[in-house]
């Protein structure tokens, strides 16, 4: 079985690559573009695509010496899918816990409540 999930995690463990692929939802970038905002240097960005593009998130292509990143939306769709299930795991349980304390709760006030009331 392929783990395809721990390196999609792994990669967004990272603010500066979840700031990256923040980025290119707007459109396809260069190095230099990606590298702008940061206070690093280009090889640096670069070593940060190297991990996105591993993890399947972003894909790199050449327009005659620029080097373009793309956002891929596969592996975050995948990662999407597993915590979706999770999330409705956790909702069942929580619904049926809700459920089993609204069986034991007791509808009617204590006396001293139903005397402050009054």
């Amino acid at each position: 079985m392929d783990d395809v999930l721990s390196p999609v995690f792994a990669a967004l463990a990272d603010p500066t690559r979840r700031a990256i692929l923040q980025r290119l939802r707007g459109g396809d970038a260069t190095v230099a573009e990606l590298a702008e905002p940061f206070d690093v240097s280009q090889p640096a960005i670069s070593k940060h695509l190297r991990v996105l593009e591993s993890a399947g998130l972003i894909s790199r292509s050449r327009v005659a010496t620029a080097r373009y990143s793309h956002l891929e939306l596969g592996g975050l769709e995948e990662a999407t899918e597993w915590m979706d299930a999770c999330k409705r795991v956790w909702n069942d349980r929580f619904d049926r816990f809700d459920a089993a304390l609204a069986r034991h709760q007791d509808p009617t006030p204590e006396p001293d409540q139903q005397e402050e009331t009054a």
